[in-house]
């Protein structure tokens, strides 16, 4: 299993994804990639999260009842967008 540190955006993207969406993750997020931001989804870069959250945020409200559960999920999704300079707050 490699490290946090050594997975690409994607990687991260879909393993958080599959904490709420179980197996439908991977195809979940290639579509929401391909859709919304027309490109491949192995090019996703820490750029592009802002814009695929958004997205995801959308679809998932509508899908899920428990709004904390869309919010814990997105919040999670945006950790990825903190670089070590904003941990230490710097």
């Amino acid at each position: 299993m490699s490290s946090s540190k050594n997975k690409t955006t994607y990687e991260r993207v879909v393993e958080i994804t599959h904490v709420y969406l179980g197996p439908a993750a991977d195809r979940f997020i290639d579509r929401q990639i391909e859709n919304h931001l027309h490109k491949s989804p192995k090019s996703l870069t820490k750029n592009d999260l802002n814009s695929l959250t958004s997205w995801i945020k959308v679809i998932v409200s509508l899908i899920c009842d428990d709004p904390d559960i869309v919010e814990e999920y997105i919040y999670e999704l945006n950790r990825l967008t903190i670089t070590k300079k904003n941990k230490k707050g710097i």
